[in-house]
């Protein structure tokens, strides 16, 4: 810089009177080489690390959405079931009653069969 002048005053300044504001060299000079390209491996790392954990999330949510699919797929279909077997069970009940309304008239068919006769033979 030169000594005539200071920022404040005022002037004409020439290039070397003003210090370079946007120099790379300034962190490089501060640092050995090999502590830089230690730096930017470690960066590197860290990326691929962060891109893994992206691509981790990403498959995550994919299979997430897959498993709320089948879920409501599952749901559907035991609802399926559930109508079905109340319809059989109701099928089945009610053959089940016809069954039994057919043993009970045969029963009193027969009944009849046995106790007509008998009584006409008594009063003859």
């Amino acid at each position: 810089m030169s000594n005539n002048l200071s920022y404040g005053q005022g002037g004409h300044y020439s290039p070397q009177d003003v210090p370079p504001s946007n120099t790379r060299n300034d962190f490089a000079g501060s640092l050995p080489n090999d502590k830089i390209q230690t730096i930017h491996k470690k960066l590197a790392e860290a990326t691929d690390i962060a891109g893994q954990n992206i691509n981790s999330m990403k498959d995550r949510g994919e299979n997430l959405d897959g498993l709320q699919d089948k879920t409501s797929n599952l749901a559907d279909s035991s609802q399926q079931f559930r109508r079905g077997a109340n319809r059989v069970r109701k099928q089945m009940w009610w053959k089940d009653m016809k069954m039994r309304m057919c043993l009970i008239v045969g029963i009193i068919i027969l009944l009849l069969v046995i106790i007509i006769p008998s009584v006409v033979a008594t009063r003859h």
